[in-house]
Order: structure tokens, then sequence, then C-alpha cells
């Protein structure tokens, strides 16, 4: 899973349940929070709720760190183009 979410290029963005399935895990969204609450170096910003929200109590951090890669962020979620 760590794998999967370094891989993440500037500007890309993925669901918990994105991750969770591409490791082979679907269903374990969930799981995938939890393991980047606990990781260090990861690029956790680039990954939201399947509808766009950011983690909530760093909503400042994740938009501030989304939009510095060209991201668009509404409400603290994320604006699909």
């Amino acid at each position: 899973m760590t794998a999967a979410v370094a891989a993440l290029r500037p500007g890309e963005v993925v669901t918990y349940g994105e991750i969770a399935e591409q490791v082979g895990h679907p269903g374990a969204a969930r799981a995938v929070g939890n393991v980047l609450a606990d990781s260090d170096g990861l690029p956790w910003w680039r990954v939201v709720t399947s509808t766009g929200r950011l983690v909530p109590g760093h909503e400042a951090q994740q938009a501030r760190r989304l939009r510095a890669e060209g991201v668009a962020i509404s409400r603290n979620r994320v604006v699909v183009r």
C-alpha cells in the first residue's frame, strides 16, 4: 500500500478506496487511512475520500499542498474538472 501512495505524482489525486482496490483489498479504505495517518514521508495529501473530501483536522494543510500542485479545492473538497 505504501508503494502505491509513494508512486502518486504531483497533482494526482486518488481515493482511499482506489488505493485499497489497487493493492488487492477492496473495501479496506479505512485501513488505508489508518496506515497513512501513521506513516511519515508518504504524500498523504494526494489521497481523499470517495466524495473528494479532505482529511478532517488537516484540511488547511492538505488544501495548501494540493493547490501548490495545481489541484482545485472548494469547500474542503477536490473540484473535479
